[in-house]
């Protein structure tokens, strides 16, 4: 789906198919999962906005989470199509902060939540300067000047 593109949000919606493995007992998704969720939201956004995971590891990084956190409202079920929104949440740091919220068919927000990446180099030592490549990305997207 189109990309929102504003003065301070970049953001990507894409729709995921509940699979049956992703319940639990209870014929819902089990709560675990909608990490996962967040995962695909934020590579369809990296894909779309050309900051995906194989652009990062091309200019010598990774990017892996720190901090993530959700929060439950309503179930999903098997077979259901949930939407997520995936919101680049820009910060001066040298990090990567995006939110989520993921709908159901109803249009009703079941989960929100939240990922913080850091950079690592090629030596996995932490970059505490945005890396160049990230630097032009954010100009590209209007970010920064």
């Amino acid at each position: 789906m189109p990309s929102k593109i504003s003065e301070k949000e970049i953001s990507f919606t894409s729709q995921i198919r509940v699979r049956f493995v992703e319940t639990d007992p209870m014929g819902i998704v089990w709560h675990g999962n909608y990490i996962q969720y967040f995962e695909d939201g934020r590579e369809a956004f990296g894909r779309c906005h050309g900051i995906s995971y194989l652009d990062q590891k091309e200019n010598g990084f990774t990017t892996p989470i720190v901090k993530s956190s959700s929060e439950h409202k309503h179930p999903l079920r098997y077979g259901e199509v949930a939407t997520i929104k995936t919101i680049f949440v820009d910060s001066p740091a040298a990090k990567m902060i995006f939110r989520y919220e993921i709908y159901n068919e109803a249009n009703k927000i079941v989960c929100t939540g939240k990922t913080t990446q850091v950079f690592l180099g090629n030596d996995d030592k932490l970059f505490l300067h945005l890396p160049p490549f990230f630097k032009e990305w954010k100009r590209k997207v209007g970010l920064l000047k």
